[in-house]
């Protein structure tokens, strides 16, 4: 098995695939498993690479809990480990946030962020005005309510047990991610770094308004903005043929295939 080192500690990884490279980054729910619905259509097309970040899944964890700060490290050690130059990477909810931040740190090793339901912890005081007030009103609800519709979670009861069970595996916890809040890469920060960008979002996510999203957009004119209809925060669960085709459509762009 694979593991990637950084700090002293082992981050594992999987690879699938041939072809242009595809890093998918799970959210603090998940690790590399969560990716099933992904891989079999994307390594197709594309080397896609599959790495727990610390703290989750096979990796080792920190002593204090993960430092969101940090875990684009983990991106980078698997790269090189993996001897790959260049990559796309997806970034699911709290994912987003080493992947934008490693491309605004390192330009010449990511070929293109795909930030899905998520701002990447972009620094901005109105952006993170309007997701301080999403995130509010998403408290409000049960936590599965928050990532899953409703009506998914009726029809489709087996494939929602699977996927709180896919929590169970980590040691980290959404709680246990430290400096969730501490100042990311700045809207001037992202547009200097050049890389091509893509916001994909939901029209029902209950974590991540369409509106803060369109913002987001529109302080990055080089970004592209994909909001599916009546899609739910964690689309690459529900509806993963809708999620595969949005993110082949911008690697292709990317990669101009």
């Amino acid at each position: 098995m694979p593991f990637a080192k950084v700090d002293g500690a082992q981050v594992y990884y999987e690879t699938h695939g041939e072809g242009p490279a595809l890093m998918l980054v799970h959210g603090s729910g998940g690790h590399h498993a969560i990716w099933w619905q992904q891989v079999p259509y994307l390594a197709r097309h594309f080397t896609v690479v599959l790495p727990d970040l610390r703290g989750f899944g096979k990796s080792d964890d920190y002593p204090d809990g993960p430092d969101i700060q940090e875990l684009h490290k983990d991106l980078l050690a698997v790269l090189d480990d993996a001897r790959i130059e260049r990559a796309v990477i997806l970034g699911q909810s709290i994912g987003a946030l080493p992947a934008l931040k490693l491309a605004v740190a390192l330009p010449q090793r990511v070929a293109g962020v795909v930030l899905a339901h998520s701002l990447g912890g972009i620094n901005d005081p109105e952006l993170k005005q309007l997701a301080g007030a999403d995130r509010k009103e998403a408290e409000k609800l049960p936590v599965i309510d928050r990532l899953m519709s409703k009506d998914f979670q009726l029809r489709r009861p087996e494939l929602t047990w699977l996927f709180r069970e896919m929590g169970t595996f980590n040691q980290a916890k959404m709680q246990d991610l430290r400096n969730l809040a501490a100042g990311g890469p700045s809207v001037d920060d992202v547009n200097r770094c050049a890389v091509p960008l893509l916001f994909l979002g939901g029209g029902s996510d209950a974590v991540l308004r369409p509106a803060t999203l369109r913002k987001a957009h529109e302080k990055l004119p080089r970004s592209t903005l994909n909001i599916i209809p009546d899609g739910p925060h964690s689309l690459y669960w529900e509806c993963p043929d809708v999620f595969n085709r949005a993110v082949h459509q911008f690697l292709d762009e990317v990669y101009r295939r």
